[in-house]
């Protein structure tokens, strides 16, 4: 196994250790299982912790591990300071962060300010009356003189976002699941309590959160009808997407509310924030959530997470939003994730899936900004195939058969070809099956060879690390034919090319420069580096190459 390259002897090392840094996320109930529960847990992100570092990643994030009744999966807490028991304990949690810390990797947990669950402390004192000390904690409502709900407002998942609730007498705000009300972070205790709930983590030593959701925190007071998108109805899967979000999320107050997250954050120095900014028009809150080092280091959107196909034109549209800018916060990237279906599969038409794989990592690790890899990426793995029957993500059974949903991206991680399960439970059943072909996948199988997908994700890691310019450097898009996407990494020690046909088809292209090029890493297998780069790019493939003179 690869040695792992520690963050003493990294570019990111030091208090913005975030800046450039490669996060790889762990979707604990499906990495690995230790109790035979079927269900992976913080133990098993403990034994994996050697594998990961060995990949040459500078810190993981964690999904939730929290309290939950587990009806979204950890994402709905019931205790913001307490961990499940199906996955483990305190014990257990503190040695993650130990042996993290000891491997040279930081350690990201998800919070989630948006909703809680309805089993929470906090939503059972709410919904006694309106007069408790607790009633204006989460968003409610009375209905309409006909009974109806307040607004128009549909949940992610489908349906009405109000729910009635017969002890207040009330409607409640719920934009996911019914069973997750959302808080009301207009105000300031709701905004207090949070903010103790992320003191508890970071005094138990995380380095930083990734913050689900965020701008679904706050709705407008007004409960005004959002507005219908106009997207036809052969276009629908759910009801959500035919209004345009206009007063349930985005409002114009969540950045004060980072401000005062920044100010929690900025009393342990060294710590990084990023969030994820769903919808439409992702951009102008990206930047406002990030702006001027005052409220949060980072964020990411669905430009790749959602795309249908990867094309030049949809990379383009994104970095060039994202060139550095005086004021400009600092993006993140993922393609991949436990919310979408993985890429290989998205991105391949179902052929290829091998060299799409390393295309797609040459790409991510190429961005300006913070690559995200999700765990099995590495392996490239591609979306699981879960039958109706197994399903157990809401949002797959609610929009089935319409969408690929959730569920194929979070089966259990292949480790071991021939043990049950692939190696991830010696249970007898897991939460969730795991595809038998993915076993070929196994880091068991890949371990030893050379020209596997974990391989050459730990050569282009090594290669990254070595080079300032892909880590921190600047960024300039270069003029391309429509089907290709090249930039320059620029960096005081050495400026990178970086080129990518992201056509089914070879096209001619050289840089409008003069330069002695020399490829470095290349998505195609068997490439090896010190080799001149070429005019021909075949089909669907990239390179990065040094410039000299």
């Amino acid at each position: 196994m690869a040695t792992a390259i520690t963050a003493a002897n990294s570019p990111v090392a030091g208090e913005e250790w975030w800046r450039g840094a490669v996060i790889y996320q762990i979707y604990p109930r499906s990495f690995r299982d230790t109790n035979g529960n079927g269900i992976g847990d913080l133990r098993g992100i403990v034994e994996g912790l050697d594998y990961i570092a060995s990949l040459g990643v500078d810190g993981i994030w964690i999904s939730p591990f929290f309290t939950s009744p587990m009806k979204d999966f950890g994402y709905d807490v019931a205790d913001y300071c307490g961990i499940d028991p199906s996955f483990g304990d305190f014990d257990d949690f503190d040695a993650i962060v130990a042996k993290a810390h000891k491997l040279g990797l930081k350690v990201i947990i998800d919070q989630v300010y948006s909703h809680t669950s309805d089993e929470h402390a906090w939503f059972k004192e709410s919904r006694q009356d309106r007069t408790n000390p607790k009633a204006d904690w989460y968003v409610w409502a009375d209905p309409k003189p006909d009974g109806s709900p307040p607004s128009n407002w549909q949940s992610v998942f489908g349906g009405s976002a109000w729910q009635w609730d017969g002890p207040r007498r009330q409607y409640y705000l719920h934009n996911f699941l019914t069973s997750q009300p959302d808080l009301n972070v207009h105000n300031r205790d709701v905004q207090d309590a949070l903010l103790e709930a992320a003191r508890f983590w970071l005094d138990r030593g995380v380095d930083g959160f990734r913050l689900d959701a965020l701008n679904f925190s706050m709705h407008d007071p007004e409960l005004r009808d959002n507005p219908p998108s106009g997207i036809p109805i052969e276009q629908v899967t759910r009801p959500f997407d035919m209004q345009i979000r206009k007063y349930n999320q985005s409002h114009a107050d969540i950045p004060a509310f980072l401000e005062r997250i920044r100010a929690v954050i900025d009393e342990y120095p060294g710590r990084f924030t990023v969030a994820e900014v769903g919808g439409p028009e992702p951009l102008e809150e990206m930047k406002a959530f990030t702006e001027g080092g005052k409220r949060l280091d980072s964020a990411y959107n669905f430009d790749f997470l959602y795309a249908e196909q990867l094309t030049a034109e949809v990379v383009r549209n994104s970095l060039q939003h994202w060139q550095g800018t005086p004021e400009e916060g600092w993006p993140s990237w993922a393609f991949s994730n436990h919310d979408a279906p993985r890429a290989i599969t998205r991105w391949s038409n179902g052929e290829d899936s091998a060299q799409i794989a390393r295309l797609n990592m040459l790409l991510l690790c190429a961005l300006r900004g913070n690559p995200i890899i999700y765990q099995g990426e590495e392996l490239g793995l591609p979306q699981g195939f879960v039958a109706f029957e197994d399903l157990q993500d809401p949002e797959a059974i609610t929009n089935w058969p319409h969408t690929l949903g959730r569920d194929g991206a979070r089966t259990p991680l292949p480790w071991d070809a021939k043990a049950p399960h692939a190696g991830f439970s010696n249970a007898n059943q897991t939460w969730l099956k795991l595809d038998p072909a993915h076993a070929t996948y196994a880091v068991s199988e890949q371990a030893g060879d050379p020209q596997s997908m974990t391989s050459y994700t730990r050569r282009l890691l090594a290669q990254r690390t070595a080079l300032p310019a892909m880590v921190r450097g600047s960024i300039e898009l270069l003029d391309t034919p429509a089907e290709v996407v090249a930039f320059i990494r620029k960096h005081p020690s050495g400026d990178v090319l970086c080129a990518f046909n992201l056509s089914d088809g070879v096209v001619e292209w050289q840089p409008p420069f003069d330069c002695n090029c020399a490829v470095i890493v290349a998505s195609e297998q068997g490439v090896g580096t010190g080799r001149t780069i070429s005019t021909s790019m075949s089909r669907r493939s990239g390179y990065w190459a040094t410039l000299a003179g």
